[in-house]
């Protein structure tokens, strides 16, 4: 029975990719259960999509530098430091290439050709607990845009109330648990087949 069941959950799932994949053409990057350094912000694949975009790899670096600053910085709230990576992906990272130079901005996100992205998605994304006694944390899909995770999304059984995915996010967000994933998120979303999707910002 449990194995029926937990099966129902896992062709949910496994819809949800086939949209992504195949439908939305997000690049999927696979099971990341037992990859090692799995975390909010992918500097290769960022720094790989800025060097496509012309951007050189000293500016690329700083700019990456200072979205990860402002992702890591524990001696902030959680709000204050999704509200400072929001501010960097919409209005970019102002920099000086050197000193005495024009300040340049360095775009995290194309917003006016939206297809220039790099959209991709992973499945069972293991995160390591902020404490080392903390336990991991796997979220069922995460989304990334240009390697910045953006979305996260928990799916339940149909005989599981959404709420319990959204508990589960709550949860996620906390201190002691995964909390600095969360500094990047957008969309926090749970769903499940009979009561569809909710979606919010993190905090609610």
């Amino acid at each position: 029975m449990s194995s029926s069941v937990g099966q129902i959950e896992k062709q949910t799932q496994a819809r949800v990719v086939s949209l992504l994949r195949d439908r939305l053409h997000y690049d999927y990057l696979g099971h990341w259960l037992d990859r090692d350094g799995n975390a909010n912000i992918e500097p290769e694949r960022l720094s790989a999509w800025l060097a496509a975009r012309g951007v050189a790899p000293a500016l690329a670096s700083r700019a990456i530098f200072e979205l990860q600053k402002a992702a890591g910085d524990t001696s902030q709230a959680l709000y204050d430091r999704n509200r400072e990576v929001y501010r960097l992906l919409r209005y970019g990272v102002h920099l000086k290439p050197e000193v005495g130079e024009n300040t340049v901005t360095v775009w995290l996100v194309d917003w006016q050709r939206v297809e220039a992205n790099d959209f991709a998605f992973a499945e069972e994304v293991t995160v390591k607990g902020a404490d080392v006694k903390a336990a991991t944390k796997r979220p069922d899909i995460v989304l990334y845009i240009n390697g910045i995770a953006v979305g996260v999304l928990e799916l339940k059984r149909s005989t599981v109330s959404l709420s319990e995915g959204i508990r589960q996010n709550l949860d996620n967000q906390k201190k002691e648990f995964i909390q600095p994933f969360f500094s990047t998120m957008q969309w926090v979303m749970a769903g499940n087949d009979t009561e569809g999707l909710r979606y919010g910002t993190i905090d609610t």
